[in-house]
């Protein structure tokens, strides 16, 4: 890779940055550029050409109803001494400045031989590649775990399978707030030993 092209690719990894949706503005990215960066994601390294990634898209009235969906599986599927209304709301309305939400899933497939590890590892690079795309694109986006990303209720509601993974919620918009200086806590040297 030529110097000039390493240091395009080094300034859109150092300069992407999770933006929340309380952040966003509202604005809205054409489908033709999310499905840009989904054709990143479909790039993403696999083992085997599983290719295990799988993507649930969610922009305008279908967005609205993601969000009010969301909160009422949580409602639904939360213990009653548990459940808050002030999360319900947040569920609801998380969705109210953002453009485009996307499920992304490791969707299992029948080759056992490929450790699962090793797809959860693709369908995240697949993601890394949608956050990468919108940096350089100038796209807000945040990788969400939140609310019921994680529970069965929501890979029932969107009828995965029972060895599918669903790996988070990214959000796509645009913001208005000025980009934050990156930071790292541990010294490169602490998480690299040469031999």
């Amino acid at each position: 890779m030529h110097n000039d092209q390493f240091q395009q690719v080094e300034k859109t990894i150092k300069n992407r940055r999770s933006i929340g949706w309380a952040k966003m503005n509202g604005k809205q990215i054409p489908n033709e550029t999310v499905n840009q960066l989904l054709a990143l994601a479909d790039w993403a390294p696999t083992h085997g050409r599983t290719e295990p990634w799988y993507f649930f898209v969610y922009g305008g009235d279908a967005l609205k109803q993601f969000g009010k969906t969301h909160a009422d599986l949580y409602w639904q599927h939360t213990a009653e001494d548990k459940r808050q209304e002030a999360t319900f709301e947040k569920l609801v309305h998380n969705v109210d400045l953002g453009s485009h939400l996307i499920v992304a899933v490791m969707k299992r497939g029948t080759n056992v031989k490929i450790p699962q590890v090793e797809e959860i590892s693709a369908a995240s690079a697949a993601i890394q590649n949608i956050l990468l795309g919108a940096t350089a694109l100038g796209i807000a986006s945040y990788w969400s775990s939140g609310g019921m990303t994680h529970s069965h209720a929501l890979k029932e509601h969107l009828h995965l399978g029972e060895h599918d993974i669903i790996l988070g919620l990214i959000y796509l918009g645009y913001t208005d707030e000025p980009a934050k200086d990156g930071a790292r806590s541990i010294p490169l040297a602490e998480k690299v030993k040469w031999l």
